[in-house]
């Protein structure tokens, strides 16, 4: 069976509940998530068959961790063990003028003792159609760049398709490495672009603007550098406030440039994990439909991971397809 391999960190999420600060906090929420763990859920949700890979802790909040992601028939198989402690981060969520707030505890995390050797890349992919990376493993650690790099090799050899996200958080690359030099490598594997202006401004070293044309100009000097990247998708945020954003997307398939309407979230429950959902409804879609409408599915599941707690989001298909099909008022289903 046709199968999406993720890889990347397992973290847990520790938040007061609502809109408190940590400082008027006297009990916590958890939830597990990470960058690339969300997409992989969030596929699995959609029906798809999904293989996450990453090293976790050997106790039993690593225990508890793989437990969550078999309950959404993740397949954990190919998970390595570390007796270092799962990673950990502290999310703050704003209301209105104030903004969220995170701080990450994962320097010293079971993640970051990832090597190659670790890791048998020829049985994790031997299912596999599609391979999804960030740009947040490889700013980790070293043997987290090393890791993908080799699964990234072994699926171009095997002609398996591979979405790159290359998300870049210059906070994160501490352990030595450059993040561009980095990424434009691992971008050499990729066949499916998931970013923005940022991003190719990035690994191109331009300065392109956020209009539609620079975007149409930015994807295709992309696409000549890097001859494997076939289409370009990118993901719009525009913030009224912390509790009130809008959502579309655009793409160049290398033939036309095509742009979604706006979806107006005027009441933002938890926006942690909306990047991902986008990702995840965008690879969903192009198993399923054209790239335009793909575009418009991952658009409209970003847009209800915003009414979700959590990284990860629930959203199925059939709520997808309803905003879709107009359906944004909310109305009760009986």
């Amino acid at each position: 069976m046709s199968q999406v391999v993720t890889f990347g960190e397992v973290l847990m999420r520790l938040s007061p509940k609502g809109n408190k600060k940590f400082i008027q906090a006297n009990t916590l929420e958890f939830y597990f998530g990470g960058t690339e763990v969300n997409v992989g859920i969030s596929i699995a949700n959609f029906g798809g068959n999904v293989k996450h890979i990453t090293c976790i802790s050997n106790d039993f909040i690593g225990d508890t961790a793989i437990s969550y992601l078999n309950k959404f028939a993740v397949d954990t198989s190919s998970i390595v063990r570390s007796n270092r402690p799962l990673g950990v981060y502290f999310l703050e969520v704003g209301a209105v003028m104030r903004p969220s707030s995170i701080s990450y505890n994962r320097s010293h995390s079971s993640f970051s003792e990832i090597k190659p050797e670790m890791v048998n890349w020829e049985e994790s992919l031997k299912d596999a159609t599609l391979f999804h990376w960030t740009g947040i493993t490889p700013a980790l650690c070293e043997g987290g760049f090393e890791t993908l790099r080799e699964g990234l090799i072994l699926a171009q050899k095997k002609g398996i398709a591979v979405t790159a996200d290359p998300t870049y958080r210059s906070g994160l690359w501490k352990y030595g490495k450059e993040a561009k030099p980095v990424l434009t490598e691992l971008l050499e594997y990729s066949t499916i672009f998931i970013g923005g202006i940022n991003e190719i401004n990035e690994v191109l070293d331009t300065n392109f603007s956020y209009s539609n044309d620079d975007f149409i100009e930015a994807s295709k000097q992309l696409k000549e550098r890097f001859p494997s990247i076939e289409k370009v998708f990118d993901k719009i945020r525009t913030s009224v406030n912390s509790s009130w954003h809008k959502i579309r997307a655009r793409m160049w398939n290398g033939e036309d440039f095509r742009e979604t309407q706006d979806l107006d979230i005027t009441h933002v429950v938890d926006r942690i994990g909306t990047g991902d959902a986008f990702a995840a409804g965008l690879i969903y879609g192009l198993q399923q439909f054209d790239d335009y409408k793909a575009m418009e599915f991952a658009s409209a599941a970003c847009a209800l991971k915003h009414t979700y707690e959590g990284d990860v989001n629930f959203a199925t298909v059939k709520e997808v397809m309803a905003i879709l099909e107009g359906n944004v008022t909310g109305r009760l289903n009986r």
